[in-house]
């Protein structure tokens, strides 16, 4: 798909073409001597004018507020029991160390107070927290959880 090099540049284009305007109704009216007289301040007054309005439909643009509504689905499980989907947990191939990380994640606990509860160290942690980001291509704890929950591995 080619983009039209003009709708590139509208906007700039539109600016050149009002700024020459402007300049031909100031010659012009200048040779009719309508402002010969005090060209110099009609000069500034339409240059003021214009500055004016660009700083306000600047000031518009850039304080305008950039709300972003997300939309995501919510999983209930309404089931009374929780069962692990295991071809899910199989393609990932999650080791179980790993889905207890997860898990734990899951209950909002920091690598700090997961590494004392399955008495490893903070680094051990880490490293199968990274494990688990990388099995499921995620960047964040949050995902991970999410991510997880819409598969059923975890509760």
């Amino acid at each position: 798909m080619t983009s039209n090099p003009l709708a590139k540049h509208r906007l700039t284009i539109l600016y050149g073409v009002t700024l020459a305007l402007l300049l031909f109704l100031l010659k012009w009216l200048e040779l009719k001597l309508i402002i010969v007289n005090h060209a110099y301040e009609a000069y500034m007054g339409a240059i003021a004018v214009f500055f004016t309005a660009l700083g306000i439909w600047l000031a518009l643009k850039l304080t305008k507020p950039k709300t972003v509504v997300v939309e995501k689905p919510v999983y209930i499980n309404n089931g009374p029991e929780f069962t692990i989907n295991q071809t899910e947990l199989d393609k990932l191939g999650l080791s179980k160390r790993e889905l207890e990380v997860l898990q734990l994640m899951a209950e909002g606990l920091s690598n700090q107070e997961i590494s004392e509860r399955l008495f490893v160290s903070l680094n051990t942690i880490k490293t199968h927290s990274a494990k688990v980001f990388e099995k499921m291509e995620v960047k964040r704890r949050t995902q991970a959880v999410e991510m997880a929950k819409r598969l059923c591995i975890i509760p």
